[in-house]
């Protein structure tokens, strides 16, 4: 069985494929046959070295592929099933607590670059019913975070505002979200083609970040007001602009630091607005099971731009990291 690991101290140069044998599954657990992967800004940050792990460690926080065998009381799965990975495998409902975070799939413990491996029975979710397994593979982290963002804490209705950030992964997936409640959607991207891409799977109104250094409050005049929702996944670099693009009592959840690990909040403005602030990290295996429900019922799929091999995996992040991407790119084995 072969897996991708990473050798310290990091870096793609140290990403190694390397043969390795999987036992039986035991009480509890199940063997899965792993067919695909997706790449998110933390598992880049996990192969880059940004983010120490320890030596030997198997990337990827996201994974989809079927059961090959069964432990001992587990009654759940059975040979054949098509699942998918948690991000956080320990947290399967309720509040996020120390101890449901702690385990990070690909971080902290081992993830889902490698053909087979055992895992607990109760780490895992179906998958939607008319999904390929490189599209599920997409889903467990970037597609959890926008149902969150948008319907967990969010609580879009039909006609509400949100604005999402950029045309990554989560982004898109945010925009599909979205539009299933029944929301407007505001969004910003870099380029004229992008634009149009995302006017075309139904954003409302789409401003170019790069011409638009006041796109904030452009966003703000043309939603009437200020938005709903934010999905804020610049850090530093938009949080200000996120800041005039809400409403006042508007959401601003924050997401990611594309742009910056630190930045500047303009106290003044955040209090008149009276806004409420989020920070949030994935979900739990309660929430991923909601999101698969509620893709069956509508349907959608999520926009994959590329897909490389198990041994391309260096290149798939040097691809990643060129933002050239629009949607998720997957690796298939």
């Amino acid at each position: 069985m072969k897996q991708v690991v990473v050798k310290s101290p990091g870096g793609l140069e140290h990403l190694t494929v390397v043969d390795t044998d999987v036992g039986s599954p035991q009480a509890g657990q199940v063997a899965v046959r792993w067919r695909a992967t997706s790449l998110n800004y933390h598992d880049y940050l996990v192969a880059a070295g940004a983010i120490p792990v320890d030596d030997g460690r198997v990337p990827m926080s996201d994974g989809a592929g079927e059961v090959i065998a069964v432990g001992q009381g587990v009654t759940h799965w059975k040979v054949g099933d098509r699942v998918m990975s948690t991000f956080f495998p320990r947290w399967r409902l309720g509040p996020p607590t120390f101890d449901n975070l702690v385990a990070v799939a690909g971080e902290t413990v081992d993830g889902f670059a490698c053909e087979q491996s055992v895992v607990p029975a109760n780490t895992l979710t179906s998958i939607p019913t008319q999904y390929s397994f490189a599209e599920a593979a997409t889903l467990p982290c970037a597609a959890l975070t926008a149902w969150r963002a948008i319907v967990e804490e969010g609580a879009i209705r039909p006609g509400d505002s949100v604005l999402i950030e950029g045309t990554g992964g989560m982004s898109i997936f945010g925009l599909q979200i979205a539009k299933m409640a029944g929301a407007r959607v505001f969004a910003t991207t870099s380029s004229d083609e992008k634009m149009e891409r995302l006017k075309g799977m139904g954003a409302d109104h789409v401003v170019n970040y790069k011409t638009d250094e006041k796109w904030g409050k452009t966003i703000a005049k043309l939603s009437g007001g200020g938005v709903d929702v934010v999905l804020d996944v610049g850090g530093g670099a938009t949080i200000r602009q996120s800041t005039e693009a809400a409403r006042i009592g508007g959401r601003i959840v924050l997401i990611g630091i594309l742009g910056g690990r630190s930045g500047e909040i303009v106290f003044p403005k955040y209090f008149f607005k009276q806004l409420h602030m989020t920070g949030i990290a994935v979900g739990s295996h309660e929430m991923q099971a909601r999101m698969v429900a509620a893709i069956d019922a509508d349907g959608f799929k999520p926009v994959i731009d590329r897909s490389f091999g198990l041994h391309e995996m260096a290149a798939a992040f040097e691809y990643q990291a060129s933002g050239q991407q629009f949607g998720k790119i997957v690796v298939e084995y």
